[in-house]
């Protein structure tokens, strides 16, 4: 995105995404065709690709706009948060003490890493922020009804129907930009590997996930690619977050994991949880 414009970036990213996942589908997935699914599951897969239009325009927005890569996945973390909140308001799940702290924890994290440093009202919070807020909640949203529903979409024609979405709409802002589809080599080498790892690898797994383990987990364990994206930051761009974004950062990250530990107490103290923890001689 230093080399190429995001609408160009977006129709490379996206697009190179959908072909891996294709491709995947292709050989694995072959009974899990579009002709299977319901008017009702169709309806879905348009919410979820709509929803997802907006939290990744948001996200990359904020990466373009922002300084320091790491700081965008700090703000992140707030989706934990937002997970939580909608699972108690769609799915009437209940929560514990341990959650509300985490909570209020995540979002006093996310407010100390989106301050700038000034104290007037126009500079106060990070140029971009409101971008990556608005893109966790957006992303939660999806979390939630991909949750409610994974069982009868398979997750490989979730992933390619989020990258069929995105790379449709990056194609029609690229031709309304009026960029052309010429890219330097060195972009796009990149782009096929990022592409391997976001789109296809990343999403994939978080789709997975989503079968086995409970939403606010699996948000929560996405949470910790913020300290990933710090380290790497500084290998690529030798830039580090502000010491007080690195404290809010680890308040954040603190607060997605009380979250994860106060839903975890309340799953195990659940009598007919397939999950309960059964002590045997032989896993000692």
């Amino acid at each position: 995105m230093q080399e190429i414009h995001i609408t160009q970036f977006g129709f490379y990213w996206f697009g190179t995404g959908l072909i891996w996942n294709s491709v995947y589908a292709l050989i694995t997935c072959q009974k899990a065709g579009l002709r299977q699914l319901r008017r009702r599951q169709y309806l879905i897969l348009i919410s979820i690709g709509l929803l997802e239009i907006i939290s990744t325009t948001m996200f990359f927005t904020a990466i373009n706009v922002m300084d320091n890569p790491s700081v965008v996945s700090f703000i992140g973390n707030t989706g934990p948060f937002y997970v939580v909140f909608f699972g108690i308001v769609m799915l009437k799940e209940r929560f514990s003490k341990w959650e509300a702290t985490g909570m209020i924890l995540t979002l006093i994290g996310a407010l100390i890493i989106s301050y700038s440093g000034h104290m007037d009202m126009s500079g106060i919070f990070v140029k971009g922020a409101h971008f990556a807020l608005l893109s966790a909640l957006f992303g939660s949203v999806t979390t939630i009804i991909t949750k409610t529903n994974i069982k009868n979409i398979p997750p490989p024609l979730l992933v390619w129907n989020r990258n069929a979405f995105l790379f449709l709409f990056a194609l029609a802002m690229l031709l309304a930009s009026g960029y052309s589809f010429k890219i330097p080599g060195s972009a796009l080498t990149n782009t096929l590997i990022g592409s391997i790892l976001g789109p296809f690898l990343t999403v994939f797994g978080s789709y997975n996930a989503l079968k086995y383990v409970e939403a606010s987990r699996v948000s929560v364990l996405g949470s910790s690619k913020a300290l990933v994206v710090m380290i790497f930051a500084y290998i690529y761009f030798g830039s580090l977050p502000m010491e007080h974004q690195i404290y809010g950062g680890l308040i954040s990250v603190l607060g997605v994991f009380l979250i994860s530990f106060g839903r975890s107490r309340i799953f195990k103290q659940r009598p007919d949880s397939s999950d309960k923890i059964i002590y045997k001689p032989d896993n000692l």
